[in-house]
């Protein structure tokens, strides 16, 4: 007989604190990658998409949008911690990028729980602080940010 195992993130109750949570594998940030989320969200930024202005722009070329560069901050987490057992994101604080990144540069990340409590309010459920921080294949921090999410707890 075969067990099935479904993939899931964790319970609130398998949180621990000051645990660093390492997502992998990174995202090879493309041009293409860029350009589409880009113009998906409406923004035209030429530091995302004009090669030959962004040239003569203090970095010399385009960057990686950075909203992107958050949102792959936070979705490489998906699988390890919340897939399936989030309730909602209940916000973000502290969103930095101490460093850009570039067509070609690799995101890794990882995460620290820095807070957890039950809810108050919601049986069943708890308000848990994540410190996501993003670094490039060279080690460089590219982005950090805080987010407090509900989580459900064991059933």
């Amino acid at each position: 007989m075969t067990t099935d195992i479904e993939q899931r993130g964790l319970y609130y109750e398998e949180l621990d604190l000051d645990v660093r949570y390492v997502h992998r594998p990174g995202r090879t940030m493309t041009e293409a990658d860029n350009v589409v989320f880009s113009t998906l969200t409406m923004n035209p930024q030429a530091l995302h998409l004009d090669a030959a202005w962004s040239a003569e722009q203090p970095f010399g070329q385009r960057l990686v949008n950075s909203m992107m560069t958050l949102a792959v901050l936070v979705g490489s987490s998906v699988a390890q911690l919340t897939q399936g057992t989030i309730v909602a994101n209940l916000g973000f604080t502290d969103v930095r990028f101490p460093h850009p990144l570039f067509h070609g540069d690799t995101l890794y990340s990882s995460t620290v729980v820095v807070d957890k409590r039950l809810s108050e309010s919601r049986p069943g459920q708890g308000v848990v602080t994540l410190e996501h921080t993003g670094r490039n294949q060279d080690d460089v921090v590219v982005a950090t940010a805080t987010r407090t999410v509900l989580f459900r707890c064991r059933p």
